[in-house]
Order: structure tokens, then C-alpha cells, then sequence
């Protein structure tokens, strides 16, 4: 195969790659909490017997926007945001501890406490059940404390604590759930210099303008890649050709 050929075919195949990535954080744009993810080419020879006479392209993920996204105000009791670094504790893929900054809380009717997304909160003791209420308090710290159903105001139940981490980000990956998880496997220890807003939300950290020019780039970066890929097609052509007449 014509090595310009091979390379502008694996360009333009890690090129749309790279466009499904950028899509997704543009997707992902109004979704709490969300992380943004980054996208890289790069050169990498082609490996076999003998020397590696040859390179494609090759995409890929070196990794995420950890920054934090807006908060936004709406009044709800059961939606929180960390204010400043941490994490809120979830259970993740196979049971494992995962974390997130999404805090758009919901009760099952059984009680769960869980993101919108239906992963179970954790608190220092495992999941978080909340029995019936007439209201629902979520301190700055992630203490829950509740007026219990048929009780008045000067009846408060304190019910546990959301879990909230405050690890090395440099040990910190995402995964395809969309959940931070430690890369080590290691689980952090409950955090107190974490602090939270009940009331609002964080949303996505995602630039919707950045991601709409990666977009426009990525597409002209595959336009370019098919051109060269025709060219190589059509110097084959002529190529062989002159064989013919010779």
C-alpha cells in the first residue's frame, strides 16, 4: 500500500475519532457536572518484523478538564454543589467507589439517596437511606438532618453525612460512565475541607464555543486527509499506467 495513502487513511480514521470525542462534551454541554475530555494526535510507528519503516496517526485521550464548571442558583433542597475542589463519593461500575460533582440528588421510593443519573450516594457508612420527610436539610459539611414525616419544626432527625473526597487529581481518571475513579484503586478517606451549597448546581465545564471551533477544525482536518487519500489513488492510477505502456 502507498505509505501517503496508509498514513492519510489512519489520519482521517483518528480524526473522526477525535470528532466523536469533541461531540461528546458538546452533547454533554448542559449536563451537571460534567468533565470535559481532552483529545491529542500523535505519530506512532508500525511495529512487526524489521525496522519500522513506516507511522500512522494515532488519537487519543491524554485525559480530562478537571476544572470546575458554573453554579448556578435554583432553590431545590436536593440539589447541592461542592463549592471550591472535591468530590461527592457514588457507587460505580462492579460496586466500586466512583466520584462526581454532580449533585442533582433524587429519593427513590425506597429511600435511596441517589444523582440524577441513579448512582447511589455514599455516606461515611455506605449509601444513604433517608426516611419519609417533611423537609430536608443538607448542611455546608454534608450533614443530612431531617423533619420527620408528621413531626413539626422542632423535631430534627440527624440521618448521616454525604461523603465528600479530596484527593491528588494526578491519581484521579474518567472513565466511559463518565465517573472519576482513582487510578491506584485506592479509596480516599472522607474529606472536612469540603464544603457545600445546597440550592444549586454545578453545570458543565464545557466551552461550547471551543468545542464548535475543534469541530470546524476536525472537519477540515478530515477533508484534508480524503484529498490526500484521492491523490494517492490518483498517482497510483497514472502510475500504472505507465507501466502498461512500457
Amino acid at each position: 500500500m502507498d505509505r501517503s495513502l496508509y498514513i492519510a487513511m489512519s489520519g482521517a480514521k483518528q480524526t473522526l475519532l477525535a470528532q466523536a470525542s469533541n461531540a461528546n462534551n458538546l452533547a454533554n454541554s448542559q449536563t451537571t457536572g460534567f468533565k470535559s475530555d481532552f483529545e491529542q494526535f500523535r505519530a506512532m510507528p508500525v511495529y512487526g518484523p524489521g525496522h519500522p519503516g513506516r507511522v500512522y496517526a494515532m488519537a487519543e485521550r491524554p485525559g480530562s478538564d478537571f476544572s470546575p464548571g458554573p453554579i448556578q442558583t435554583t432553590g431545590n433542597d436536593l440539589d447541592v454543589a461542592i463549592k471550591g475542589d472535591g468530590w461527592f463519593a457514588v457507587e460505580g461500575e462492579n460496586g466500586k467507589e466512583a466520584y462526581t460533582r454532580s449533585g442533582d440528588l433524587r429519593i427513590t421510593p425506597e429511600g435511596r439517596l441517589e444523582t440524577g443519573n441513579g448512582r447511589a450516594i455514599y455516606g461515611d457508612a455506605g449509601p444513604i437511606i433517608i426516611p419519609a420527610a417533611e423537609k430536608i436539610d443538607i448542611g455546608t459539611d454534608g450533614t443530612i438532618s431531617i423533619i420527620p414525616l408528621g413531626e413539626n419544626e422542632t423535631t430534627v432527625a440527624v440521618i448521616g453525612r454525604i461523603k465528600m473526597v479530596k484527593p491528588d487529581l494526578d491519581n484521579m481518571e474518567k472513565r466511559n460512565d463518565n465517573l472519576i475513579y482513582t487510578k491506584d484503586g485506592s479509596v480516599p478517606a472522607a474529606s472536612v475541607d469540603v464544603n457545600l451549597v445546597q440550592g444549586a448546581l454545578e453545570g458543565s465545564n464545557v466551552n461550547t464555543v471551543s468545542a464548535l471551533v475543534e469541530m470546524i477544525e476536525l472537519a477540515r482536518n478530515f477533508e484534508l486527509q480524503t484529498k490526500v487519500m484521492k491523490n494517492a489513488d490518483d498517482n497510483s492510477g497514472v502510475s500504472a499506467k505507465l507501466m502498461q505502456m512500457a
